[in-house]
């Protein structure tokens, strides 16, 4: 006889995986337009390292403080929804039943056994059954303001010091060539990986993530070519 096991799937990591993607990607393609924009104007090597550090800070702090605001709205309006439902149940119990019950009759169950499943779940625990089945809120998925503007930030910043090093690093005649190529492989594997996590095409993935990186990365560029030669 076969064991039994928890099936495993991917869905449970698509919040994480995109907040992370999301953030490495604006870090290393924010970062990168910065540098390359700012060398094609012509600027010193000691200027443009200050320039993608500045970014690189400036763009965390952004990070986390959108997301912050953003999440904790999110919390604000799931707190609101559950006080509602803590509310209802103590004035009327009967009616919360019936509409949890309503719930499942939606989703299949005939009426006497979705009814007996209401009863159950409620008497185990009435917030938590209506939270997860009427309002689509579970402890796994709830906000967490901080947690998020951490995560936001770090990601950003760990992506963003990629192009930051690599230009550190190359002769300052190559800085645009190098930060470039290298900033395209950076996203091509990011992409890469975060399809592959998330069950996607690889190729699609990595394809997809390069070619918008390339277009930031070169209009940037561009812009900077044109102030250089305005100054």
């Amino acid at each position: 006889m076969r064991s039994r096991h928890p099936e495993r799937h991917r869905t449970g990591r698509i919040a994480w995986l995109r907040a992370a993607v999301l953030g490495a990607n604006d870090g290393i393609v924010s970062t990168a337009s910065l540098v390359l924009g700012v060398a094609a104007a012509h600027a010193s090597h000691a200027g443009i390292l200050v320039a993608g550090a500045a970014g690189l800070v400036a763009g965390a702090m952004s990070m986390a403080a959108g997301e912050y605001v953003s999440v904790h709205s999110q919390a604000d309006s799931e707190d609101a929804e559950l006080q509602k439902e803590r509310h209802e149940l103590h004035t009327d119990n009967e009616g919360e039943h019936k509409e949890l019950a309503a719930i499942y009759v939606g989703r299949g169950l005939d009426p006497a056994l979705a009814k007996q499943v209401a009863v159950q779940l409620m008497a185990h625990n009435a917030l938590e059954a209506h939270a997860r089945d009427e309002l689509g809120i579970t402890e796994a998925l709830r906000a967490r303001p901080l947690q998020a503007a951490m995560a936001s930030a770090s990601s950003f910043a760990m992506g963003a010091a990629l192009p930051l090093v690599v230009a550190a690093l190359a002769p300052a005649a190559l800085d645009i060539a190098l930060v470039f190529v290298t900033s395209l492989v950076f996203l091509a594997l990011l992409g890469g990986m975060a399809a592959r996590v998330g069950g996607a095409s690889v190729a699609v993935g990595a394809l997809r993530v390069a070619f918008w990186g390339a277009l930031a990365m070169a209009i940037t560029a561009g812009v900077g070519t044109l102030l250089g030669h305005a100054a």
